[in-house]
């Protein structure tokens, strides 16, 4: 009787994998088979030159499937843009927890191959943000925005506390004020002269903390200008979504990064933004629990959207509320609720941002069309007239205004032809 012969599913053996530890000044680099031997491992600089020695030296090894990089937003991030650049496939890896580094034991090459295992088992791996677009621009304008607005926040705070404690006089002086109207009168003010009694200290101290908070929000004024440019640059269709302005586009398009379609699908972008929830469940008790994960920044962004649209009763978001209250829901759960679905909104604007027939646009066709001016429909709608004119424009969604609107149009254009 013959032999029979197995073919066994063997991997390619010829296909490698390579993983990379980051650090400030040095990288190391392990490049394992398909079994996780390791092939070879050695350390680089972290300059242009010691870049491009890793590139060849990667180059070297034939065929890498997947190249593995730790910290792709931090330490990792030139080497990763410079790795996708010459061709080869980089996917992010999650730093491992401290119970398997315990046992394991830590060091750059430990580390550099245990981020190749990773890759070739396929586990804690992501898409990383390539960074090289105008998105990138964005991140580092809010990076730069957060800073100012954090710094100009302490600046006041330091304002209100001084004028507290100071000198009678002093408090006498500005007791009335508040706001802008005292960030002014400060900057302007003339302590007088020179002298180290409390009160005349309290008064320069006052004016250079004001002179301070002018200049920030200069700082933070130049900024938004940039955003704006370059957000209606990057996706004018997220600015049409009700509740959503400039920073917080901004701060939704950051978290995407350059290349969006990274995130595979809506959940994907819920889980990325801790919108997505956790299931907890244990023998027959079903449940689910609040993600405190993801991008904070992101999930932010989402709840001023959720506050926004309740404080100016956007018709959908009032409907929802009360159908969830009737069912039950607190308050608190229902904005969750909400957050997951307006993700699913920005996620379809993330994936595509130009798309044709923003909402409102029909309404300002069929309006010239019938040669109706603006004013004089607003007026009719008892809406007041930038409403109506940033529906036609496409930067607000207003569904229950666009039906008002519509309606109203198809009803002068039927009398019209009468």
């Amino acid at each position: 009787m013959p032999a029979l012969t197995i073919a066994a599913n063997t991997p390619d053996q010829a296909l490698l994998v390579a993983g990379i530890d980051t650090h400030k000044l040095t990288h190391h680099v392990a490049v394992l088979d398909h079994l996780g031997r390791c092939v070879a491992d050695r350390q680089f600089d972290t300059t242009e030159v010691g870049h491009a020695e890793l590139v060849r030296f990667l180059q070297a090894h034939g065929h890498l499937g997947r190249v593995g990089v730790e910290g792709t937003g931090s330490y990792g991030a030139g080497i990763a843009r410079m790795l996708t650049t010459a061709g080869f496939v980089v996917v992010e890896v999650v730093r491992q927890n401290r119970q398997a580094r315990r046992l394991r034991g830590k060091s750059d090459p430990i580390d550099a191959r245990q981020a190749a295992m990773s890759v070739l088992a396929g586990t804690d791996t992501t898409v990383p943000k390539s960074g090289d677009g105008q998105v990138e621009s964005l991140r580092i304008l809010m990076s730069e925005r957060r800073s100012a607005v954090k710094a100009r926040t302490q600046a006041i705070n330091q304002i209100q506390a001084l004028l507290v404690t100071s000198p009678e006089p002093v408090r006498t002086a500005y007791r009335s004020m508040s706001g802008n109207k005292l960030i002014d009168t400060l900057t302007r003010s003339r302590p007088g002269p020179s002298g180290l009694d409390p009160a005349r200290v309290a008064r320069v101290s006052l004016k250079r903390l004001a002179m301070r908070c002018s200049a920030l929000s200069a700082e933070i004024t130049a900024i938004d200008d940039q955003l704006e440019v370059l957000v209606h640059s990057v996706n004018p269709r997220l600015l049409s979504l009700n509740g959503v302005g400039v920073v917080t586009a901004a701060t939704l398009l950051s978290a995407a990064g350059d290349n969006p379609e990274r995130l595979v699908s809506k959940a994907a972008f819920a889980a990325l933004a801790g919108v997505a929830p956790i299931p907890a469940s244990s023998g027959q008790r079903v449940r689910h629990r609040l993600s405190r994960g993801g991008n904070r920044h992101a999930n932010n962004a989402l709840h001023r959207i959720v506050l926004l649209r309740m404080r100016h009763r956007e018709p959908r978001t009032t409907a929802y509320f009360a159908r969830r209250r009737s069912q039950g829901l607190t308050d608190r759960d229902i904005m969750r609720c909400l957050k997951r679905h307006i993700a699913n909104e920005v996620y379809a604007a993330l994936m595509d941002p130009f798309a044709e027939g923003l909402p409102g646009r029909h309404v300002r066709t069929t309006r010239q069309q019938l040669g109706i001016p603006i004013t004089v429909l607003a007026a009719t709608l008892d809406v007041p007239y930038q409403r109506l004119r940033r529906l036609e424009i496409g930067t607000r969604t207003d569904p229950e205004l666009e039906q008002r609107a519509t309606a109203l149009l198809a009803q002068l254009g039927a009398d019209s032809t009468a």
